[in-house]
């Protein structure tokens, strides 16, 4: 299973998968039409000359000029993509390349100009053939190529507008976003309960005494996705407890555990195998179950904006912004680690913390904003928006103390007196919202 999960993933973000479905498909439309040209009604020719009587050399001067330019576009398609690609890594991070190359719109249009190449070369083909002393011209196959040629048209022009939108800053962030908070959703579905908001939930451990035995992982690279129903089936089956070691988004070294198992027979290769499937691990970090790959890539973005060679604020805080969305959409969450199988046995999935989450989007842009009021101002306003989805105590103080993180560093870093006014202003409304027990026990 998880195999299967890496190669539909490296599929999604290939730039053959849909070009070759495409290809296939306008090979199957041309041997299709040049079917339907044997069969078709000599008095139709009569009937639409200019539709379906056109001439053995006319036809084939027509399809070979579209071939012809069909190819040398998708070429130039190609050189755009790559030119895109560097752009992107340059400006922004090479971590948002897969996000380029994951583009349908990109992988669509550079399929579209090489199947109409591809449907041209298998109708001329068909002009060699002749029978009973006259030369066979597939006049719908030819038409329908002339109609195709005006739909490259359409496309190329399309491809033009999206890649000039698409390498936006604006338009990157947002993506982002939208798929990491599509991530969150399908993640972490359900909401705190108000015993869960009290008092918190916690994984639980092995059974006393029992004996843990690593299983190693298979490959080397990035844990991808984890198949929760695999391990809760091996658990179920075997009567053990099973604790994930590495979960996803972190690094897994092959011959390093990657599970842990509580029973006190070796492990032998077939379960070995059995739960090394439940994992999906490859060379780069995805988003598809890995909020955490989101926020990391809208970081570095902004990272990047701050750079002393950019220097670009507004992307910066528009990173800011998007971030605020992704930990407005965890805040609610509930995000403890817990499986339960029935009949002892367990899965323990590696714990996840929205402090983790809250880390991973603030400590390092704070780290490079010394002295950025306007940076300092949009992350206590982005504090500010996530606490109106926070009930949880732990979460509240993980938000005071990063607000206090960002003041004491606008005390040490801006020298406008005006200027730190804002920013201390900002602050103070950040933790009015984020109120301590005593402070709501005294409104109350």
């Amino acid at each position: 299973m998880g195999n299967l999960k890496k190669f539909l993933i490296d599929v999604r973000s290939s730039l053959w998968f849909i070009p070759a479905l495409l290809v296939a498909g306008s090979i199957a439309l041309a041997l299709g039409l040049i079917e339907a040209d044997l069969r078709l009604d000599p008095a139709l020719r009569d009937t639409y000359p200019r539709l379906f009587a056109a001439e053995a050399e006319g036809s084939r001067a027509m399809l070979s000029a579209v071939a012809g330019s069909m190819i040398t576009v998708a070429g130039v398609v190609f050189s755009i993509v790559i030119v895109s690609l560097s752009l992107a890594s340059t400006q922004y991070t090479s971590r948002v390349l897969r996000h380029f190359m994951r583009d349908r719109a990109n992988q669509a249009v550079l399929g579209v100009f090489l199947g109409i190449f591809a449907y041209c070369i298998v109708v001329l083909r068909t002009f060699s053939a002749a029978g009973a002393g006259e030369e066979f011209v597939p006049s719908l196959a030819v038409v329908t190529g002339a109609l195709l040629s005006l739909v490259g048209t359409g496309f190329l022009i399309f491809f033009i507008h999206h890649t000039a939108a698409a390498v936006q800053a604006s338009e990157i962030i947002a993506s982002i976003t939208e798929e990491t908070t599509a991530a969150v959703d399908k993640l972490f579905p359900e909401e705190l309960t108000v015993e869960e908001e009290s008092a918190g939930a916690s994984a639980e451990d092995g059974p006393d005494g029992g004996m843990w035995r690593p299983v190693p992982s298979s490959e080397t690279g990035y844990v991808q996705t984890v198949d929760i129903e695999t391990l809760v089936s091996f658990a179920s089956e075997r009567g053990v407890v099973i604790r994930v070691e590495r979960g996803v988004g972190e690094f897994a070294a092959e011959g390093k555990p990657i599970v842990s198992i509580s029973q006190s027979k070796r492990i032998d290769a077939e379960d070995i195998k059995a739960l090394n499937s439940a994992f999906a691990v490859g060379k780069y970090r995805t988003a598809q179950q890995d909020p955490a790959f989101g926020i990391r890539q809208l970081v570095d973005i902004a990272l990047k904006a701050l750079s002393p060679g950019i220097n670009d604020t507004t992307t910066a805080v528009n990173c800011i912004d998007y971030l605020g969305v992704i930990l407005s959409r965890l805040a609610p969450r509930r995000l403890d680690a817990r499986a339960a199988c029935g009949g002892g046995a367990r899965v323990i999935l590696k714990e996840v913390s929205f402090e983790k989450y809250v880390d991973e989007a603030f400590n390092q842009i704070r780290q490079n904003a010394e002295g950025n009021v306007s940076v300092l101002i949009r992350m206590l306003g982005a504090i500010g928006e996530v606490s109106t989805e926070v009930r949880d105590e732990g979460r509240r103080a993980t938000l005071r103390e990063h607000t206090g993180l960002i003041l004491e560093l606008a005390r040490r870093s801006v020298p406008s007196g005006r200027d730190l006014d804002k920013v201390e202003e900002q602050a103070e409304a950040a933790m009015r919202a984020l109120p301590t027990p005593e402070m709501e026990g005294s409104l109350a």
